[in-house]
């Protein structure tokens, strides 16, 4: 019985770890002068792309919109429910979110 309750703890453990460190697979990449134009930040488009084979195969390609000036922030995260669809399929399948900001002219 001992051993069972080790083991849940363990794997509870390893989950809330493993969806604790997902905030390092961010990346942000800021597109023409969008750091130096000033206003507020709003979500232009979002997406999500999908991959096979652990991240090998993409299956087709995720068309994100950008502005029209082409001022924009690109940010690509695995966020938690990445993780759950990758988890799920033993990472056969697996999901990155993909989110444009742009920034309001005030």
């Amino acid at each position: 019985m001992k051993s069972l309750k080790n083991k849940t703890f363990y794997l509870f453990f390893t989950i809330l770890l493993s969806s604790s460190l997902i905030s390092c697979m961010t990346t942000k990449t800021p597109v023409g002068s969008y750091t130096e134009t000033v206003g507020k930040e709003y979500t232009y488009a979002k997406g999500k792309q999908f991959w096979l084979f652990w991240g090998l195969v993409p299956i087709g390609r995720t068309n994100v919109n950008t502005p029209g000036d082409g001022n924009c922030e690109v940010v690509t995260k695995f966020n938690f429910g990445d993780v759950i669809i990758s988890g799920l399929t033993g990472g056969i399948v697996t999901s990155h979110s993909i989110k444009v900001n742009a920034k309001k002219k005030e």
